[in-house]
């Protein structure tokens, strides 16, 4: 269902325009005519813009995931203790802690007292309130069960942050140690080889042929450093601008699970995602074809998100999920088959939950070990670096002592 403003005249002939929510404009049409309105003009709604600058809106939304699972987790007490929805949003708009989410459900409060419902009042907020959000919340009021939509917000936010934390803290040590390196690579190019540089040279003696390659790099780094930094920011720019073309982002979250040691986990994080928010929305009662379109988003992988339309396509052609789950081929055996067993028991959010519950136990066990598959290549490539500022700068110098030595 979306929203559509409409212009036209009521039985009286006078003027009126409002909102209409509607599956398509033929079917707002529809309603009005049953409501004794003739529509002139009817439209997709736009939600009212503003021109008032916030700092906030320069850095993203300013309105992080610990906001949000507060925000359920409150709104799912006050709709349980039977506390009006009206009531509930005008108590959290005015004591909430962070201003820019304050001003959202002041907006959302305002919308409410227009008579809009909950979700469709989320829904002009995207940033803030992922679709996957509004969709849980559509379905709680429909059902009567607002309540149990919140709690079931509050837990699937609640897995994904902490599966968030899981992954930024196993990359942690990696990106501290490869930042590391690139520091004392421009450290050493920049510093310590040009004063060896300048001492060979009153020797006037052959170089080795990898004292040789220092001093050239370090040569470059000095003298053309401009040239290197704007290198760098070039080719940065450009992967950014790539990566944010619908062919660049496609290719980019392929090469994501497809890289070395990181990219397994990835793709199991986004398999987990996947079976956690599809398993939440069928237990919400969002219908299965509807719920993969919302999920293609909720996985935040273009990638992914591709294969999970086309699974909403087979599926509206007349497949069953468990057939275009394996032919999508992103699933492993057991998982398929426990997507079988939900197909033909009528479970399939319990066994979304179990798959969920499966790879969750997969990430975590890949994360405890990727510190232990990283530290030995980190030790390599630090222990190559080594060799060769060894073999670069103490070679000359073992070859001018034994020169010396031998007079």
């Amino acid at each position: 269902m979306a929203n559509y403003s409409y212009r036209g005249r009521n039985e009286h002939g006078q003027l009126v325009q409002g909102e209409v929510e509607a599956n398509s404009e033929a079917g707002a049409a529809d309603n009005l005519i049953r409501r004794g309105i003739t529509p002139i003009q009817v439209t997709p709604y736009k939600a009212p813009s503003s021109f008032q600058l916030d700092v906030s809106e320069l850095f993203g939304t300013g309105i992080s995931s610990d906001d949000l699972i507060v925000f359920t987790r409150q709104m799912y007490a006050l709709t349980k203790a039977g506390i009006p929805l009206l009531r509930a949003m005008q108590g959290l708009a005015e004591n909430t802690g962070n201003r820019r989410l304050g001003k959202v459900l002041a907006d959302v409060v305002e919308q409410l007292e227009r008579g809009r419902p909950l979700s469709m009042a989320m829904a002009a907020h995207p940033k803030v309130f992922p679709r996957l959000f509004v969709a849980i919340v559509h379905v709680g009021e429909n059902t009567g069960q607002l309540e149990q939509s919140f709690m079931q917000l509050t837990e699937y936010m609640q897995k994904e942050q902490d599966t968030r934390k899981q992954v930024k803290t196993a990359m942690r040590y990696p990106t501290f140690i490869l930042i590391t390196i690139v520091i004392a690579m421009f450290i050493l190019n920049l510093f310590v080889i040009p004063s060896f540089a300048s001492m060979f040279a009153r020797f006037d003696a052959e170089l080795p042929l990898t004292t040789r390659i220092l001093i050239g790099t370090s040569d470059f780094f000095v003298h053309w450093w401009f040239l290197l930094l704007a290198g760098i920011g070039l080719t940065v720019y450009s992967v950014y601008r790539y990566i944010h073309t619908p062919d660049g982002e496609i290719r980019w979250d392929y090469l994501k699970v497809r890289m070395p040691l990181v990219g397994d986990i990835i793709f199991r994080t986004l398999l987990t995602r996947f079976s956690r928010s599809f398993g939440t929305m069928l237990r919400a009662g969002v219908p299965l074809t509807q719920a993969l379109g919302l999920v293609a988003d909720a996985v935040d992988n273009r990638w992914m998100g591709q294969k999970i339309n086309d699974m909403r396509r087979n599926i509206e052609r007349g497949e069953s999920l468990s057939r275009v789950a394996r032919s999508s081929q992103l699933f492993t055996p057991l998982v398929l088959q426990m997507l079988q067993v939900g197909e033909e028991t009528g479970r399939i959010d319990e066994m979304l939950n179990e798959v969920a519950e499966y790879y969750e136990r997969e990430v975590d066990y890949d994360l405890k070990s990727l510190t232990a598959k990283i530290e030995p290549i980190m030790l390599a490539i630090v222990a190559v670096m080594i060799s060769v500022m060894a073999s670069g700068i103490f070679s000359p110098l073992w070859d001018m002592m034994n020169a010396y030595q031998g007079r």
